[in-house]
C-alpha cells in the first residue's frame, strides 16, 4: 500500500530583500587574484613516495642531482622517499615582493602519502609563463594522518603555510585612473539598479551608471582619490533581491537552501510515498495528529504528514521528511521532482 503524505500549505506573500555592502556583492574589475602553478619534488618521505613506475619522478630527481654535480641515471634510482607534486597558489591583487602566500601541494604520482615531506624550491608560474613566486617548505597535512576512516587519500595533498614567496609584482596603477567598473558576483537587473542608485545617492550626481545587469560604470569625483572613492563605494549598504538557490550534494546527501524558498501546490509520487501539497489555511479543531515538533504532525493510524506554517518551504519539507525517517537520497529525489514539476521557482544546483 502506498503512503500518502499531505503537506498543508498556507499562502502568504513574503519578501526576499537583503542588505549587504557593495563590496560583498561586487568586485572591482581588474582587481583580482591570479592563479599560479608549479611542478616540484617532495623529499624526506618515509618510504611512502613514488615507486619505480613513476618515471617522471625519477627523471626529475636525476636532473636535480645533476645541478649539484651528481650524475646518476634514472634507472639506478630506487628510493621511495621522493614524490612528484603539483604546487598551486593564488597571487592576490597588489601583492608585493617578499609577501608570503599559502601553497597547496598535491601528488601526481603513485605516492601513498606526502606527510612529513619537504617541498624543494619550486618556481610558480602564471598563464604567461613568467615566474611570480617561489615555493618551498615543510608540508602540513593537518588532521589527515592517513590512518583509517578512509583518510589515506587525503594524505596525498597538503599545505605549506606561508610557503610561497612573491618574486614578481603585477603592476596596477589606481591613482591615475578617473573611473572604474564594478562587476556583480551574480547577474541581476534589480541588483545592478539598486547599486547604481545607492552610489549616486551617497556621492550625488551621476557617479554610477549600470550598463548591464552585471556591470556598473563609476566616474571618480574630482575631490576624491581613486583609493578613497573605491573604499567609500564598497562600504555603501544596498538593499537588493537575492537570487534564491538550492544546492544539493548527491554524493554526501546534503541539501542546503534558503529558509524562505516556497513550494507551490503539487503532487509527487516517489516509490511508496505520495506527497500532496495543497492550499489549506487551518487544521480542523478535532485534529488528533501526533505532534513530532517543529509544527509537524503525523496523523494517528494514517501515513499522513501535516505541516502548520505560514507557508510551506523547502526547509519545512526536508525537515518533515527527515522526521518521518526518509533517507537523504529520497529527500533529494523528491526535491528534484518537485523542481521539475515547476513547484519550486528557485534555481536548483546539483554538485
Amino acid at each position: 500500500m502506498k503512503r500518502v503524505v499531505f503537506i498543508i500549505l498556507s499562502v502568504l506573500c513574503f519578501s526576499s530583500l537583503y542588505a549587504e555592502k557593495i563590496g560583498d556583492i561586487a568586485n572591482v574589475i581588474g582587481v583580482r587574484e591570479n592563479q599560479l602553478i608549479g611542478y616540484g619534488l617532495v623529499v624526506g618521505l618515509s618510504g611512502t613516495g613514488d615507486g619505480s613506475s613513476s618515471e617522471f619522478t625519477l627523471r626529475s630527481l636525476s636532473n636535480l642531482l645533476q645541478t649539484v654535480n651528481v650524475k646518476i641515471s634514472p634507472d639506478d634510482i630506487k628510493s621511495k622517499n621522493i614524490a612528484a607534486v603539483i604546487v598551486t597558489t593564488k597571487l592576490p591583487p597588489f601583492a608585493r615582493q617578499g609577501d608570503k602566500l599559502d601553497a597547496t601541494v598535491s601528488s601526481i604520482g603513485d605516492a601513498k602519502s606526502i606527510q612529513g615531506g619537504t617541498l624543494l624550491l619550486t618556481p610558480m608560474k602564471g598563464v604567461d609563463g613568467k615566474i611570480y613566486a617561489l615555493s618551498q617548505g615543510s608540508i602540513s597535512i593537518g588532521g589527515m594522518n592517513g590512518k583509517g576512516g578512509g583518510q589515506l587519500n587525503h594524505a596525498t595533498a597538503g599545505t605549506i603555510f606561508g610557503g610561497s614567496l612573491v618574486e614578481r609584482e603585477i603592476f596596477n596603477d589606481l591613482s591615475g585612473q578617473k573611473g572604474a567598473n564594478l562587476s556583480l558576483k551574480n547577474s541581476n537587473f534589480n541588483a545592478a539598479l539598486a547599486v547604481q542608485d545607492e552610489i549616486n545617492i551617497a556621492f550625488g550626481g551621476d557617479v554610477a551608471v549600470a550598463i548591464d545587469p552585471r556591470t556598473i560604470k563609476l566616474n571618480r569625483p574630482e575631490e576624491l582619490s581613486m583609493v578613497e572613492f573605491l573604499a567609500k563605494t564598497l562600504n555603501i549598504n544596498v538593499d537588493y533581491e537575492k537570487e534564491e538557490k538550492i544546492v544539493i550534494d548527491e554524493r554526501t546527501g546534503t541539501v542546503v537552501s534558503g529558509i524562505n524558498i516556497k513550494i507551490d501546490p503539487v503532487v509527487i509520487t516517489h516509490g511508496d510515498l505520495t506527497i500532496k501539497i495543497e492550499e489549506q489555511k487551518e487544521f480542523s479543531k478535532d485534529d488528533k495528529s501526533v505532534d513530532i515538533g517543529g509544527n509537524v504532525k503525523i496523523a494517528a493510524n494514517e501515513n499522513q504528514l501535516k505541516i502548520k506554517e505560514q507557508y510551506i518551504t523547502v526547509a519545512n519539507v526536508a525537515r518533515a521528511l527527515h522526521k518521518m525517517g526518509a533517507k537523504p537520497k529520497d529527500i533529494i529525489s523528491i526535491l528534484e521532482n518537485i523542481k521539475r514539476a515547476g513547484a519550486i521557482n528557485a534555481k536548483l544546483e546539483i554538485i
